[in-house]
């Protein structure tokens, strides 16, 4: 894991930093994230957020990657250094740590995000954003993701914001391309290919 891990990071480059997603990591497979000499993890649940920040808390910078409940905020503040995914009022209301806005490019109505045209006013309402988070609808080819991440810079750019967590296993390198400086990156990084 540890070759895979610095492949992706030197890949990628000095100015993106590599989340290891740890949705489907058991708490006890996450020791070998930090043999492997991963830096930064990403937890998707909260509730398993907390169960592996208390095991494993300072092995790791922690961050927040998946939909983030008012409700579960407290759980977020107290755990990680960033939340990739602010999109709700409520939420926004609790939260206490930077946050990255999610951005729901896509219109898909399964997704969560605030609608770019919602975008400014949204910015208003927190005053510790980063940046901007999306996630373009699963394609097969990497290249369709693109139009996504463009317009997500797009976006950061006309706020004045500078981190930009987009692309995940299999569009990371189209994210990079179009300025990501945070990748999500699960199954490329576990998986045996």
């Amino acid at each position: 894991m540890r070759e895979r891990y610095e492949a992706i990071r030197d890949e990628a480059g000095p100015g993106v930093t590599v989340v290891a997603a740890t949705k489907y990591v058991s708490l006890e497979d996450l020791g070998v994230l930090a043999e492997a000499g991963v830096e930064v993890v990403g937890e998707k649940r909260a509730q398993d957020l907390e169960a592996k920040h208390e095991r494993y808390g300072v092995a790791f910078r922690w961050h927040f990657i998946g939909h983030l409940q008012s409700r579960k905020a407290n759980v977020v503040n107290a755990c990680c250094e960033l939340c990739h995914s602010l999109s709700s009022e409520s939420a926004a209301r609790r939260l206490q740590i930077p946050a990255l806005v999610e951005v729901n490019l896509s219109g898909e109505p399964t997704k969560s995000g605030v609608a770019p045209e919602e975008l400014e006013r949204f910015l208003g309402l927190y005053a510790e954003v980063r940046g901007l988070m999306t996630m373009p609808p699963l394609a097969d080819d990497p290249e369709a993701s693109r139009p996504y991440f463009r317009r997500l810079r797009a976006l950061a750019e006309e706020n004045g914001l500078k981190e930009l967590s987009m692309g995940t296993s299999q569009d990371w390198r189209v994210a990079v391309d179009e300025g990501a400086t945070l990748v999500r990156i699960g199954s490329a990084l576990y998986d045996s290919a």
